[in-house]
């Protein structure tokens, strides 16, 4: 067999293992986001010693852990719809690396990804601490105002529906179009990328995040269920008619919880 004709065969096997490797990264990374994040449900549930404290009381050291917190719990969440786009890159990288252009790893694109929701999920933790200041969350740091849980859902609800979060999400779906037209040579530039997939990712999901506050930041059911819904939401074909049918869903169910207490 002729190099030229063994070429492709290596570069197809130099991929397939790029890929193993990526997802086995990607899948170990979750795996332990998510085992912290079930570890402190447990270590911070409303019977334990490291509740919350009493309003007033938050400060840097509580802020110390609530940010890493936040931040963990955006890897665990996000990583596994992201990872279709993150071996996407992985693959595109290696046939350029096999044609003699210079490029980053999937290590440095994912870098840009997550720092991205590390930023979304400082935001998060700060807005917690004044919350929690103004004696709107629960120790459990779940809402304690209908008006605030109530206002939330109708807050995402809406935000389902509009064109921005068509348009972010329509982003998530085809980031192959995406690459093609914006891609981006080296460490830089894989990093740039990065950081404009996760901004897209933000736009797309940050409503959704912010329901957390509802039913509780540390309530491993709800976590789940809103991990779940994005992971279905980005990568399902019909994920924007999803979409739109959670948002009449959750401005009912906010309407509802803002009506029950009136």
């Amino acid at each position: 067999m002729s190099t030229s004709a063994a070429a492709p065969g290596l570069l197809e096997s130099a991929i397939r293992r790029d890929r193993i490797i990526v997802a086995a990264g990607l899948a170990g990374l979750t795996l332990l986001a998510w085992l912290y994040v079930i570890r402190l449900s447990r270590l911070m549930s409303p019977h334990s010693v490291m509740a919350m404290p009493m309003p007033g009381d938050i400060g840097v050291p509580e802020l110390g852990y609530l940010i890493p917190m936040w931040i963990v719990m955006m890897v665990a969440m996000m990583v596994p719809s992201a990872a279709p786009t993150i071996l996407l890159f992985a693959n595109i990288a290696r046939s350029r690396k096999a044609r003699g252009v210079p490029s980053a790893s999937a290590a440095i694109f994912t870098s840009g990804y997550l720092l991205v929701w590390a930023v979304y999920a400082t935001i998060a933790a700060l807005l917690q601490s004044e919350l929690h200041r103004l004696a709107l969350l629960s120790p459990s740091m779940a809402s304690a105002s209908p008006w605030l849980g109530g206002g939330l859902l109708i807050l995402a609800g809406i935000y389902q529906v509009l064109p921005a979060k068509g348009a972010c999400l329509s982003h998530c779906h085809s980031p192959f179009g995406v690459f093609s037209h914006e891609w981006r040579e080296g460490v830089g530039g894989a990093l740039i990328m990065g950081i404009r997939h996760g901004s897209y990712c933000v736009g797309c999901c940050w409503a959704l995040m912010a329901l957390l506050f509802v039913a509780g930041v540390m309530n491993l059911v709800w976590v789940a269920a809103i991990a779940i819904f994005v992971l279905v939401e980005k990568l399902s074909p019909g994920g924007r008619a999803i979409g739109r049918l959670s948002g009449i869903l959750l401005m009912a169910w906010g309407v509802w919880v803002v009506a029950a207490a009136v």
